[in-house]
């Protein structure tokens, strides 16, 4: 886009932001073009839907904004995208409501690779960690970009397990220049450097309520598929798989415990007719995504050996018999939480090291 029709879009972006999608619809009735918009009589604005107080806004100009927007955008890595920008991302333009703009930073490139996101719970439990992180290793090995959200608990070990193998990109509910949460801002950093940030919303806008549900459907909007780690039934990570769905992608969702609090959100899903995601493959088999010819663990067997299980795993598939033996049991041989318990007996049940018997209870294989 021309530097004065930048200027435009950029001055019709801050008088509809944070909400400025609606730009995309008003634009087209104006063939595309800003100056166009900005320069319709008030008759020809009302007859696009527009009221006497959206006018007042369209009218408005934002010249400091402005000038930090193109200022931002001249630093390294940093890119303005307007929506009919070549490289905006395909799968995303096809939502009902794609973003107007995005601030991107970081390798651009990644908007165009397969994507499928990751997410789930901010409090999630110690094996809805691991399997964020394994998940997301194993995709991202395989040549798929992963997104996710940035947030505590299972996006940020999402994005970790994707830059141990391969690409992951985070989409933020803030301005492109502020960090949240605190707690993530080296993997912020790390992203931005060797993955790509992307939002919608401007220059020092903070953290609020309403940002993150509108932030969920960028993050399903420009994947493939959406798969939930772990969700308890009133989670925002299910408003994403909602979206997805209504987006025409595929949701799948990880099962656990029926004791985990955390994994109803994820039953809730699969009753629903989401994918049960039982490792990588599954996936990549629903959605026939062609692999990069990279052998990765877990993508085809989910088994695993005692040998390779972490310290807490170990120690709980210790506590476990070859008689059966019930979750509060093992509490007590174990010295581990209920949650914990549930959580990784789901995960030692993946692997095929252990499996239930009546009563609630469980066995070793």
């Amino acid at each position: 886009m021309q530097k004065e029709l930048l200027r435009d879009f950029l001055h019709l972006y801050h008088s509809f932001s944070p909400r400025a999608a609606a730009l995309v619809p008003l634009l087209a009735i104006f063939d595309n073009n800003p100056a166009n918009l900005r320069q319709a009589d008030p008759a020809a604005l009302s007859v696009a839907g527009l009221n006497p107080r959206n006018i007042a806004r369209l009218r408005a100009r934002h010249p400091r904004q402005v000038d930090a927007d193109l200022e931002w955008a001249e630093a390294p890595g940093h890119h303005l995208l307007c929506y009919d920008d070549p490289a905006y991302p395909a799968l995303l333009s096809e939502i009902p409501d794609p973003p107007a703009l995005l601030y991107a930073c970081g390798k651009l490139e990644l908007l165009g690779q397969p994507q499928i996101a990751i997410v789930g719970s901010r409090h999630c439990t110690p094996g809805g960690a691991q399997n964020a992180f394994e998940f997301a290793r194993d995709l991202a090995a395989a040549g798929i970009t992963i997104s996710s959200g940035l947030a505590y608990g299972v996006d940020a070990q999402a994005h970790r397990g994707a830059l141990e193998t391969g690409d992951t990109i985070a989409v933020t509910g803030t301005g492109p220049d502020i960090d949240y949460p605190a707690g993530n801002r080296e993997l912020a950093q790390q992203i931005r450097q060797t993955g790509l940030l992307i939002t919608e919303f401007p220059l020092g806008l903070r953290a609020t309520r309403q940002a993150f549900p509108q932030r969920n459907r960028i993050i399903s909007g420009l994947s493939l598929a959406t798969l939930v780690v772990e969700a308890t039934e009133r989670s925002g990570s299910l408003i994403t798989a909602r979206l997805a769905a209504e987006q025409g992608r595929e949701v799948f969702a990880i099962p656990g415990s029926i004791h985990n609090p955390q994994a109803r959100g994820c039953h809730r899903l699969l009753r629903e007719g989401a994918g049960l995601a039982q490792c990588a493959a599954d996936i990549v088999s629903e959605i026939a995504l062609p692999l990069n010819g990279v052998i990765c663990r877990n993508l085809d067997d989910p088994r695993r050996s005692e040998a390779e299980l972490d310290p807490a795993q170990q120690k709980l598939l210790q506590a476990i018999g070859y008689d059966p033996v019930n979750c509060d049991i093992l509490v007590r041989r174990s010295g581990l939480t209920i949650e914990e318990v549930s959580s990784m007996l789901a995960i030692l049940e993946l692997y095929d090291l252990i499996q239930s018997a009546p009563g609630g209870c469980f066995v070793r294989i």
